[in-house]
């Protein structure tokens, strides 16, 4: 049987017709889009249409506020470092302390190199950003906040709107990480008062290594990559044609299915993670029961390794992942799981599931099936373990299974 992925915050499988859309790029329209003959401007062409798709999924006014990237860590790096140079005088940013390395790594490198102060907004138990903290934060010397739209680990969705307003109260520019938003709840940048968005095209059906960052119309913007004058002179270097169509086409199916598909992943998230609590004792789950991204669920279960768990599961063809991430040979909880104070022997049995237009009624059921026992076994605890996978899985395999048995995302 084909496995059964709920790592969808982690990667997505392409859709058909996004590969279908790219071919011809490689093979009959592959010029450079930067050359002035037919091939070349067939290829810009392409470029310009895919720039429009991705203005429409986040609700940009016009193209020309669509810079291609690389992908999300790159867009969020271009809009911290762009930020603090088009803001003379201020040298302050303000995050969560739940931000994505990308952002939360390049703060503490310019903290160490340039002085600049970096504050970081602390979270509740379920993972809210404390407003108090944030307004107590933001003052003159603010150049940017740059807070996630959702997070990558338990899905707790930001309050976008309020804090671009608090943000520019202090005449600071507001960037948000979109990438795991993006396509999975609705977003409109204009409305939300959004300075600077990031996406990555892989997080929502399209192709690995291409993204976009968002600048609104009006924000100085300063490249940080220098050589040709491709986007504009934003961003130099020759554009990936195939990867930005993909990206193209991918925009485009998401921006017509976004809120049917939130309201079908969002039941079958509910269902998943009703049933895990129903079923295996000790089990928690993580993020605002609120205000979650529709297809993610993050559950704890106590005093188990997250490790173990993906073993075994990856042994019943389940992929998931870990709300904890290896350091120095032995598990510590995240940065996101520290900063929401999990107890530790929750934290370290934390597990993501993601879910995506792919995901089935009947995966579903068929995790429910095998999860129960799978964390009878690791426990100890008798129980009709499901299959002879589980039953005999040595201790050899839960500590040196291959790596793609205990995922760990460094962009999850």
């Amino acid at each position: 049987m084909p496995p059964v992925y709920l790592d969808n915050n982690a990667t997505t499988r392409v859709d058909d017709r996004v590969v279908q859309a790219m071919l011809p790029m490689f093979t009959e329209q592959f010029g450079n889009a930067s050359s002035k003959h037919a091939s070349g401007m067939m290829a810009a062409a392409a470029v310009q249409a895919a720039r429009g798709e991705v203005q429409r999924l986040i609700g940009a006014s016009s193209d020309s506020e669509i810079v291609f990237t690389s992908g999300g860590t790159e867009s969020d790096n271009l809009a911290v470092l762009s930020s603090l140079e088009a803001q003379e005088g201020r040298d302050e940013v303000v995050v969560s302390s739940v931000e994505h390395p990308a952002v939360l790594s390049l703060c503490d490198h310019l903290s160490r190199t340039r002085g600049i102060a970096v504050h970081r907004i602390g979270v509740d138990g379920w993972g809210r950003l404390d407003m108090d903290a944030y307004r107590e934060a933001l003052g003159p010397r603010t150049a940017l906040v740059s807070i996630q739209w959702a997070n990558n680990e338990t899905g707790t969705v930001f309050p976008v709107l309020e804090l671009a307003r608090l943000a520019h109260a202090h005449g600071a520019l507001f960037h948000t990480d979109a990438v795991q938003a993006a396509a999975r709840v609705p977003i409109h940048v204009a409305a939300f008062g959004v300075d600077l968005l990031s996406l990555s095209a892989h997080k929502f059906h399209g192709p690995k290594g291409v993204g976009a960052l968002y600048v609104r119309k009006g924000v100085k913007f300063h490249p940080q990559q220098r050589g040709g004058r491709q986007e504009r002179g934003r961003r130099a270097g020759t554009e990936n044609v195939p990867g930005i169509v993909g990206f193209g086409c991918a925009a485009r199916i998401a921006e017509s299915l976004v809120r049917p598909e939130s309201a079908s992943l969002g039941a079958l998230r509910d269902r998943l993670e009703l049933g895990i609590l129903g079923t295996v004792p000790g089990s928690f789950p993580l993020g605002d029961p609120d205000n979650r991204l529709p297809n993610t669920a993050s559950i704890a279960f106590e005093n188990l390794e997250s490790d173990d768990i993906i073993t075994l599961l990856s042994l019943q063809g389940i992929l998931v992942s870990a709300g904890s991430a290896c350091a120095a040979g032995t598990m510590e909880p995240s940065h996101v799981l520290r900063a929401m104070r999990v107890p530790f022997q929750l934290a370290r049995g934390a597990i993501r599931f993601s879910l995506s237009r792919y995901t089935t009624a009947a995966e579903i059921d068929q995790v429910l099936e095998v999860l129960p026992a799978v964390v009878a076994k690791l426990r100890g605890t008798p129980e009709d373990f499901a299959t002879d996978s589980v039953e005999e899985a040595s201790e050899s395999e839960l500590h040196h299974a291959p790596a793609g048995a205990r995922t760990m995302e460094a962009r999850s």
